[in-house]
């Protein structure tokens, strides 16, 4: 297998005031095609700031972030923006999704930035994957939490990525539909030969991936 992810010493800072934080010191990762993997850590571990830095929503004071084997510093923010929409699909606690557009017009959105003209079958399949044949045209305001997290999870895995990030996707759900969620998400990207990237606090869903991370004060300090 060759490697999907390649972190070289990234650190990433913060100022507080006058107080600097060092959130990540020096991290290397390598993360390989197919392999699912959790990143453990408390709040305020760095967690979130490293999915960020992943997706290229964020830059490194130093360090190289490659996906795919592109160094994302060397993209511009309109080829960061379409290597993302084909490379990465990302999932968030929040959802993020548009609130005037229907589920249907929300999952195709990747495939517009790409300028597909499929994008609307694309998305209906989509949709039918996670089980929301029935909502095309409802608004993130009709749908309910675990509806509106299924629709998020057809917009990450339309373009068919080859990576899957995910921060806390279950955390805003209850905990029988946060294991339906999950055991969806797990079972799209392994039947799909996905990538995935799963932040979480949650030690139950860690053991349900190949390999887990643990985040402390800036630095992966085991593995298991």
């Amino acid at each position: 297998m060759s490697s999907i992810i390649s972190l070289r010493k990234i650190s990433k800072t913060y100022f507080q005031g006058s107080q600097k934080i060092e959130v990540l010191k020096q991290l290397n990762l390598e993360i390989e095609s197919n392999e699912c993997v959790a990143i453990l850590g408390q709040s305020g571990s760095g967690k979130s700031t490293l999915l960020s830095l992943l997706a290229g929503l964020d830059n490194p004071e130093l360090g190289t972030v490659s996906i795919c084997g592109q160094d994302l510093a060397k993209l511009s923010q309109d080829e960061l923006s379409q290597f993302r929409s084909k490379n990465m699909g990302i999932v968030f606690q929040q959802y993020h999704l548009m609130n005037n557009l229907t589920a249907l017009e929300n999952v195709g959105i990747p495939l517009e930035l790409q300028k597909v003209n499929h994008f609307e079958s694309a998305a209906r399949e989509a949709l039918k994957m996670v089980g929301l044949s029935h909502r095309l045209a409802h608004f993130p305001a009709q749908l309910s939490g675990g509806e509106c997290q299924r629709v998020a999870i057809a917009r990450a895995i339309i373009s068919e990525p080859k990576l899957i990030l995910a921060d806390e996707p279950s955390g805003n759900l209850d905990d029988n539909t946060g294991k339906e969620i999950m055991d969806l998400l797990f079972r799209l990207c392994r039947d799909r030969g996905q990538t995935l990237i799963l932040v979480t606090h949650n030690h139950e869903l860690a053991k349900a991936c190949d390999r887990t991370l643990i985040l402390k004060a800036g630095k992966f300090q085991a593995t298991k």
